[in-house]
């Protein structure tokens, strides 16, 4: 007998999620590349000639798509789905060698539909941890509107930041409603986070103040989250829910030295010790966050299970000796250091993409032992 014919719109889902996967890790892929080239490693020659939108392509297009792509899952609305198409094109017109201004209109665009994917969302529920998320996406939109009006990416960096800090800070935000806050708990974090985008703001009149309470906001918010995230009692636990935890209070670590950095000013480009604020934020805490959630995320989005082995810890170590040269190189002024540090970070992402593949390969495998199993009974 035949096989019965699947709908056309099953089949679609699946062919869309592989190629918003292939395109989002080629995206990164790039980044990385550009990122590379830009410490005078070796990279391909066409990552060399786009180094400059190494930053570009790393916020708001590769994590933009990424974001993009995950709420589009949660929202299960086809349109939503324009966010991550719209970024991802304009990290490709960049790559292209297309004005730098198309880039920029679709990344205000892509952002324009997430305010949409949003409002959405807050109509079917009003959480404080969703109108967190809406105000992230409102930065990413901000950041992406200054760089269209002034053609400067500089003068976005603060919206960017802001944006990647939000997003995640409102999906830690939404963990707590496991084990309610303490009374007050919720208004501080609030005043906290408010923090982030009144600087970015503040930013394009009084660079150096705004930075420094930028800052300030990444300190103040390291040190709620190490009081109030369930992953103080859950890194008690074993095997994944451990490894989560790892990550996120060690990522807190990193957030933390950039915010005492900040302090010193070294947000503002010029700084000595800029590149040391920027990627303890960018790298340590941002990536910590991505290596915990995505075990959760693969299987979420890509209907793909991950099993979890100890050596998911390797790629994490990996990321934290990158993190602590480039910091290093930043503050010594030893650019070896930090050239050491981009390079590791490299090969940490790489090894946790493998890390990643194996543990899918295993779950793989795990599920038809089960099967035949079953059969066999």
């Amino acid at each position: 007998m035949p096989a019965p014919k699947q709908p056309a719109a099953s089949l679609a889902r699946p062919l869309v999620r592989a190629t918003a996967g292939v395109v989002i890790v080629a995206l990164l892929a790039c980044g990385i590349a550009t990122g590379l080239a830009r410490l005078g490693a070796p990279a391909p020659p066409h990552a060399v000639s786009r180094l400059a939108w190494h930053g570009v392509l790393m916020i708001p297009v590769f994590f933009g798509a990424v974001i993009g792509v995950e709420r589009a899952v949660a929202l299960g609305a086809r349109w939503a789905y324009l966010v991550p198409a719209t970024a991802a094109a304009a990290g490709l017109s960049l790559l292209a060698g297309a004005p730098a201004m198309r880039a920029a209109a679709l990344l205000t665009g892509a952002a324009s539909i997430a305010l949409a994917v949003s409002a959405t969302v807050l109509r079917r529920q009003a959480a404080l941890f969703l109108w967190v998320l809406a105000a992230s996406v409102g930065c990413w939109w901000a950041g992406n509107a200054v760089w269209l009006l002034t053609g400067d990416p500089f003068a976005a960096v603060a919206w960017w930041l802001a944006f990647l800090i939000l997003t995640i800070a409102a999906e830690r935000l939404e963990l707590t409603r496991v084990r309610p806050l303490p009374r007050g708990a919720s208004a501080c974090f609030c005043g906290i986070v408010a923090l982030l985008p009144a600087a970015a703001a503040l930013a394009s009149w009084q660079p150096l103040p705004a930075l420094r309470l930028f800052g300030a906001g990444e300190l103040l918010l390291a040190a709620w989250l190490v009081r109030y995230d369930v992953a103080r009692r859950t890194v008690r636990q074993r095997g994944l829910t451990r490894f989560i935890a790892v990550c996120l209070l060690s990522g807190y670590g990193w957030l933390a030295v950039s915010g005492a950095l900040g302090l010193d000013g070294a947000l503002a480009p010029g700084h000595p010790a800029h590149d040391a604020a920027l990627h303890a934020l960018t790298l340590g805490f941002v990536f910590s966050m991505i290596l915990g959630h995505m075990p959760i995320i693969v299987p979420a989005v890509a209907r793909l299970r991950v099993a979890y082995r100890p050596f998911f810890y390797a790629p994490l170590a990996l990321l934290h000796a990158a993190v602590a040269l480039r910091v290093a190189g930043g503050l010594l002024d030893a650019f070896a250091l930090t050239r050491a540090g981009g390079e590791i970070a490299a090969l940490a992402i790489a090894s946790f993409a493998a890390t990643l593949a194996i543990g899918i390969a295993l779950a793989r495998r795990s599920a038809s032992h089960r099967g035949a199993g079953k059969r066999a009974a």
